[in-house]
C-alpha cells in the first residue's frame, strides 16, 4: 500500500516534493519521454543517496565504521528509510510509464515495418511461369509407384482367426 500524499509531503524537502508529485499519475501521463528519463535518473540518484546514508549509519551502529559528523546524525533513521521508499515508489511509477512508452514505440515500429513489407509485396511484379510448349495437350498420366496390396481380401483376419483356433486347441487339451 502506498503512502498518502500528506505523508510524502511531510517526509520530503520543498525541492523534492515537486519532482515526486510529477511522478504521480495524472501528471505522469503528460510528461514527454526525455523528461521521464531525467526524472527517473533524479529519483534513482536520490534513492541511491539515501540508501548509502542508511547503509553507512548501520555500519556505524554495528561498530564497523567510525562516526563522522555530529551526534544528531543518527536521529531520524526511520524517516530516512520512509523517504527512501517514497523515492522507490516514484521510480517504480516512472519506470512503468517508460515501459509503456517503449512498448508503444516498439509496436509502432513493428507495424510500420509490416506495412512497408506489404507495400513492397503488393508493388512487386506478379510471377506467372509459362505453361510450357505442350500446354494444350493436357496433363499426362503418370504411372503409379504404389505397391499392390500383399494380402488379398479373403486373407484379411485369417491370422487372428488362426491364433484363436490354436488357443482353443490348447485349452481343450489341458
Amino acid at each position: 500500500m502506498g503512502a498518502p500524499f500528506a505523508a510524502e509531503r511531510r517526509l520530503l524537502a520543498e525541492d523534492e516534493i515537486g519532482q515526486v508529485v510529477r511522478s504521480h499519475y495524472p501528471e505522469l501521463e503528460g510528461i514527454p519521454r526525455d523528461e521521464l528519463v531525467t526524472l527517473a535518473r533524479w529519483l534513482r540518484s536520490q534513492h541511491g543517496r539515501l540508501r548509502d546514508i542508511l547503509r553507512g549509519r548501520r555500519r556505524i551502529h554495528r561498530g564497523k565504521a567510525d562516526p563522522r559528523g555530529s551526534t544528531t546524525e543518527s536521529a531520524g533513521e526511520r524517516s530516512l528509510a520512509e523517504k527512501k521508499q517514497v523515492f522507490a515508489r516514484g521510480l517504480k511509477r516512472v519506470n512503468g510509464r517508460l515501459g509503456k512508452i517503449r512498448a508503444e514505440e516498439k509496436r509502432a515500429k513493428a507495424s510500420a515495418a509490416l506495412r512497408d513489407a506489404l507495400a513492397r509485396r503488393e508493388g512487386a511484379d506478379v510471377h506467372h511461369p509459362s505453361a510450357g510448349s505442350t500446354a494444350r495437350d493436357g496433363m499426362r498420366a503418370l504411372p503409379s509407384n504404389r505397391r499392390r496390396g500383399i494380402v488379398t481380401g479373403g486373407r484379411i483376419g485369417s491370422v487372428s482367426q488362426q491364433g484363436r483356433n490354436s488357443q482353443a486347441g490348447r485349452d481343450a487339451r489341458g
